[in-house]
């Protein structure tokens, strides 16, 4: 007994290619090779080869051609009405992948660290929204190895990330530099110092983000070296939360520069400058590996080229 047929992995060598089949079905309809030649832009001596090789293709003669014009044989009118099933299936599964095309294009989702979100989106994403007005476009807020997981389970088309290297299973490109600084309220003793040693700043219990987020793990890896840091007086999820518990004098933060300028300039926070540490960071899109940005994706990032 036996089985199914496996599929073919290519058409039969005897199916003519589909602009072959395009332009009989012109020559059907004008009853001319020279008609139908400028119907489909050729020149009539190509679509004369055209039709002579097709008819070699398939063994059989298409037309019957004299000085009136062409008309087809019996065979001839047999084929065109394959061809145009065919060219019919062939317009409908190419209206059908642009829909699909269509509808991926009006959305976009994004997912970013929550400085990026905060600080650097909200600004692309209004630069985005006039140039693709009709885009609808989701934001999902979180760390930075958050927004690695959401990439790889296909939860979003482009992310946005603030740690040291590209997550693994991602690309990606560097799209701005940030600096990490340490800030205080103004009633804590640091904010009388004019300088803070890297080991003085390892030792100090600190209101810090999750493990995850791109600012730990960037002042994580600059003080390694100085002893690590000590264990935390604060973990908190989120920049709105450590901002509001140093301002409360419950101890020293260590932020993003972009996210305190509000609070710096009022002094409700104040800088500490901490010597010989490097506190830079580069700010990064990315996305699955091997799968460059398309769409509204694609032009997210050409904007953050633009704006940065």
């Amino acid at each position: 007994m036996t089985g199914p047929v496996p599929p073919r992995a290519s058409l039969p060598h005897r199916v003519p290619d589909l602009g072959a089949m395009v332009l009989l079905l012109a020559v059907a309809r004008h009853g001319s090779l020279g008609r139908a030649a400028r119907d489909v832009g050729i020149s009539q001596p190509a679509a004369s080869g055209r039709i002579r090789s097709m008819e070699r293709q398939l063994g059989v003669a298409l037309l019957d051609r004299s000085p009136r014009g062409s008309r087809l044989t019996d065979a001839g009118a047999l084929v065109t009405d394959w061809a145009r099933r065919v060219v019919e299936a062939a317009e409908a599964f190419d209206a059908g992948t642009q829909a699909l095309r269509d509808r991926r294009e009006s959305r976009l989702r994004v997912a970013a660290s929550m400085t990026i979100a905060e600080y650097l989106l909200p600004g692309w994403l209004i630069a985005l929204r006039a140039e693709r007005p009709d885009t609808a476009v989701s934001l999902l807020a979180g760390n930075s190895a958050a927004v690695a997981l959401r990439l790889l389970a296909g939860e979003a088309d482009l992310g946005f990330v603030e740690g040291l290297s590209i997550p693994e299973g991602l690309d990606g490109t560097v799209i701005a530099h940030d600096r990490l600084v340490v800030v205080v309220a103004p009633s804590h003793p640091w904010a009388r110092r004019a300088t803070l040693t890297p080991g003085e700043l390892a030792r100090e219990p600190l209101i810090l983000r999750e493990h995850g987020s791109g600012t730990r793990q960037v002042l994580d890896a600059a003080l390694a070296v100085h002893g690590g840091l000590a264990r935390p007086l604060l973990e908190l999820s989120s920049t709105t939360a450590v901002k509001g518990a140093a301002e409360s004098g419950a101890g020293p933060c260590v932020l993003s520069e972009l996210a305190l300028g509000e609070e710096l300039s009022a002094r409700r926070l104040v800088k500490v400058p901490v010597a010989g540490v490097r506190l830079r960071r580069q700010l990064r899109a990315v996305w699955p590996a091997g799968h460059r940005p398309t769409g509204p994706a694609r032009d997210l990032l050409s904007l953050t080229a633009r704006e940065t």
